[in-house]
């Protein structure tokens, strides 16, 4: 059993069973044993779009750049990153943002990353830029209007699970059986507010999540967005209505794993709610665009463009290219699980490529 795991059994002996949010944070973010802390997934445990195909990242850098011209080109923006992986899509979309010296010029970069072992990784990707690093964005201060990138940053975020259990809903909690964690269901019933009211009604074994720090943090970007200027970008696996499934998850070595069996050893996720982040940002007080199918997204953005593009100067690679860009808009792959949300101020210009779609 690792670390984690000897934690989480601690806070259970200490306090009984405890929700799947609190089991995730420990297990993820956990400052001495947690998975993003002392590990780097990336390509190990999975891969993340812009490990894919560098136009994605490129397209992103073009999207940002548009942004800022179509905001009158303020001579100053935060350009921020959640969970920059290994900095490969912030590295990609400084290489493209190069058409638009000025956009470079007035760009401070901020990246929002709690694990030493990737910061590492994200410095030697990007060594020849300034760069300061977070562990959250309340950390960076408002002084400027931010350009914000969210990549497959809040699949990762603690959600809570309930589940329909004799005509009530109740809450999935993790217990402890000897050193075995197992999942239950708590005796008081979950409050009605908790649960859509389109769902309360839903059949017994039908399972709502709920993240409390997605909607906090959605809300927290509109906010931003609304009192500084720019544009927060989020990109994601997930479902545009609330809905009932059981998502939570586990992934190690590129295959899926028992979510309970090694804390702090796999990476744990769960689908998005795209409807619940829609409502927290229109709480927030921002214009909303999207979600839309990531592959139509990429599409209105030019990636089969940009492909021909790089093929033509990399003949030898152009299977490759294609079949990276294949994996990013393919239905049958990322395009049409993965979706794409913008926010910015209504008083602004409409979001790039959010029309098209």
């Amino acid at each position: 059993m690792t670390d984690c795991a000897a934690e989480i059994r601690r806070i259970i002996a200490a306090r009984g069973p405890i929700s799947i949010a609190e089991f995730m944070a420990v297990a993820l973010t956990d400052p001495e044993a947690g998975y993003y802390v002392r590990r780097n997934p990336i390509s190990g445990d999975f891969i993340t779009a812009p490990e894919i195909s560098q136009i994605f990242g490129e397209l992103i850098g073009v999207f940002l750049v548009q942004a800022w011209e179509d905001r009158g080109r303020p001579g100053q923006i935060l350009l921020i990153e959640m969970g920059p992986g290994r900095g490969t899509l912030m590295a990609d979309v400084l290489r493209a943002a190069r058409v638009r010296p000025g956009f470079l010029h007035a760009a401070g970069i901020h990246l929002v990353e709690v694990s030493p072992v990737l910061r590492a990784a994200q410095q030697q990707a990007l060594g020849q830029h300034r760069v300061s690093w977070h562990s959250s964005i309340g950390e960076i201060a408002p002084d400027a209007p931010a350009f914000i990138v969210a990549n497959e940053f809040f699949d990762a975020l603690p959600v809570r699970q309930f589940v329909r259990s004799g005509g009530a809903w109740r809450e999935r909690k993790i217990a402890l059986d000897g050193n075995r964690f197992y999942f239950c269901l708590d005796a008081a019933p979950a409050p009605a507010q908790m649960i859509p009211h389109h769902l309360r009604d839903a059949p017994d074994g039908a399972v709502f999540e709920f993240s409390g720090p997605s909607h906090a943090l959605a809300r927290e970007l509109a906010v931003r967005v609304v009192r500084t200027g720019g544009v927060a970008l989020i990109i994601d696996y997930g479902h545009v209505q609330s809905g009932l499934a059981d998502t939570f998850q586990a992934v190690r070595a590129h295959r899926f794993a028992d979510p309970l069996a090694m804390p702090g050893d796999a990476d744990l996720t769960c689908h998005v709610d795209f409807a619940a982040l829609r409502a927290a940002a229109l709480e927030g007080g921002a214009e909303v665009s999207g979600p839309v199918p990531q592959g139509r997204f990429l599409r209105a953005l030019g990636i089969h463009a940009r492909a021909e593009m790089l093929k033509r100067d990399a003949i030898a690679y152009a299977a490759t290219i294609d079949s990276g860009v294949e994996r990013l808009v393919s239905d049958a792959q990322m395009g049409s699980l993965f979706k794409v949300m913008g926010l910015s101020r209504t008083a602004d210009a409409p979001l790039p490529g959010f029309a098209e779609c």
